[in-house]
């Protein structure tokens, strides 16, 4: 990604309704109250909040199916953030969506691959999480939309949320990399190696080391494609450097490895629109996570250390 000035649009995405626990509806004003525009602008980017999505809260909404937990109130949101990164888009402006629980991204995800494939130009996608995120309703354990979300922008699960914004599948398996994951259940395993998806689970980065990692997934999500959507998990770092999350799990990356990432990431892949999800300030100590999130922001924006 060049590390010219960009204009720079973030987008709130208060909602809970994707996962199991509450909490990170607050996400996005914790990363407000963390400097993220501020710190942004001191990077030299233009950078506009255009403030939040509309988002149903649970009280006043239905379930729903039960392996589609609150799918009618997600579609609606999902849908009004695609038209909003698709607009973003149009201006020449960078979408930063903060969330939020990762149920997001199929909004965001659908807008940037929409606006791009209007002049027949695909997008690669880069996913950082400590889950697969690639259940369906005949696999998922708990019926969390957010833990269905990487599968529906691969075309798989709900109708309805996968022909969102009328095109499907929104990216291709094998311009498609996981990084960093810890926690897949087994549907989603199986979903994963059939439809070709690279994945590096937690034991490929000990393994191998953050860099090689990361310039391979670049190189997957580049081939062939016009640019990256790139989507952050928080939970794919460590709870001792990211606690407020609402599904953590023990031995995830490093505060340093998460802005390794972000750094080559910066440095080496055209990144089109970006995801910072998962951020509880419920769980969290401190607001760390929601500066963690904002730090991640600068690394992948062009912030150095020297």
């Amino acid at each position: 990604m060049s590390t010219d000035r960009r204009f720079i649009e973030i987008i709130g995405v208060p909602v809970d309704l994707g996962a199991g626990r509450r909490g990170v509806d607050m996400g996005p004003s914790a990363i407000r109250v963390a400097d993220l525009q501020s710190r942004l602008e001191l990077l030299g980017h233009q950078v506009r909040d255009a403030g939040d999505v509309n988002v149903m809260i649970p009280e006043t909404q239905q379930v729903g199916e039960g392996k589609l937990r609150y799918k009618e109130p997600l579609l609606v949101m999902c849908d009004a953030l695609r038209q909003q990164v698709e607009e973003a888009l149009r201006l020449d402006r960078l979408p930063l969506v903060i969330g939020g629980d990762h149920s997001i991204a199929i909004g965001s995800v659908a807008g940037s691959t929409g606006h791009f494939a209007k002049a027949g130009r695909p997008l690669g996608l880069i996913w950082f999480d400590a889950h697969g995120d690639a259940n369906t309703p005949e696999t998922t354990p708990s019926g969390n939309i957010h833990g269905m979300s990487l599968a529906i922008a691969l075309g798989l699960g709900d109708p309805d949320l996968v022909q969102l914004g009328g095109r499907s599948p929104k990216v291709q398996p094998r311009n498609t990399a996981l990084i960093g994951i810890r926690d897949v259940d087994p549907g989603e395993r199986e979903t994963l190696k059939r439809v070709g998806v690279t994945v590096y689970t937690m034991r490929d980065i000990d393994e191998r080391g953050m860099r090689d990692v990361v310039d391979e997934a670049i190189g997957i999500a580049s081939d062939g494609t016009d640019g990256i959507h790139l989507s952050v998990d928080l939970d794919v770092v460590d709870p001792e450097d990211a606690p407020g999350t609402g599904t953590p799990v023990w031995g995830g990356i490093t505060y340093r490895e998460a802005h390794l990432a972000m750094e080559l990431v910066s440095d080496r892949a055209e990144i089109v629109a970006i995801d910072l999800v998962e951020v509880n300030p419920v769980l969290d100590t401190q607001n760390m996570t929601a500066v963690l999130a904002v730090e991640l922001a600068q690394s992948v924006l062009g912030k150095r250390i020297f």
